[in-house]
């Protein structure tokens, strides 16, 4: 009678045949483009798939968000914009010396900007020179107006109203909040170690110990 069984290489001892290694599909122009803007508008997805993908101005927000959420989401895709936040980053600390403790810094000094730095003894603004340095940096703008009165050459200069539009320090307060270092809207419950990450109650296990007959007869 013939000898009908199969021939299994694993069995056998032979070594299976190597798996297929799938490559990655490099990214288009337009999606390179994409990944580009992401990182540079801080992440805008629309407006960056708007500048890679200009065929889209035409179409309605939903559609736009709908692509560009989905392009976003692709594993490519997420890998370039890791890499080119990664050459921001290094770039900034190395050329500019910008880093968490920089943004902190920034963050404390507006919040304790005061007013009576820029005004003297009747409340009258002070030359912008004479001003502090936090102040003359941090300020969004000033808008100037001279109230003249009389006619042609007559005109005399009455007062002069200076506007200082002041940065936003609600909004400079909850970032300063949400930096890494502080994360004061983090939920925190009892104790965390120097990480932020929620201590673990230590647990004991009891187990019964058979007592000694001295004991027991105690």
């Amino acid at each position: 009678m013939a000898d009908r069984r199969t021939h299994n290489p694993e069995v056998a001892g032979s070594s299976p045949a190597p798996a297929t290694k799938q490559k990655t599909t490099p990214l288009t122009p337009a999606q390179e483009t994409f990944c580009q803007q992401v990182v540079l508008n801080g992440g805008d997805q629309s407006a960056a798939y708007r500048i890679a993908y200009p065929n889209s101005l035409k179409w309605k927000g939903n559609s736009i968000h709908v692509k560009a959420s989905q392009l976003n989401a692709t594993d490519k895709v997420q890998i370039r914009i890791k890499e080119l936040q990664a050459k921001v980053a290094e770039l900034a600390e190395k050329k500019f010396e910008i880093d968490a403790d920089y943004v902190l810094r920034r963050h404390h000094e507006i919040d304790t900007m005061d007013a009576a730095d820029i005004l003297d003894d009747d409340g009258d603004v002070l030359p912008i020179r004479q001003w502090p340095k936090v102040w003359r940096q941090s300020i969004s703008g000033i808008e100037i107006s001279e109230l003249k009165a009389g006619k042609g050459d007559q005109d005399t200069l009455i007062s002069v109203l200076k506007k200082i539009k002041w940065p936003d320090k609600i909004r400079n307060l909850e970032l300063l909040g949400k930096h890494v270092s502080v994360n004061a809207y983090r939920e925190q419950v009892g104790i965390s170690d120097p990480k932020g990450r929620p201590l673990q109650s230590p647990t004991w296990e009891l187990v019964p110990v058979a007592a000694s007959p001295r004991e027991s007869q105690g």
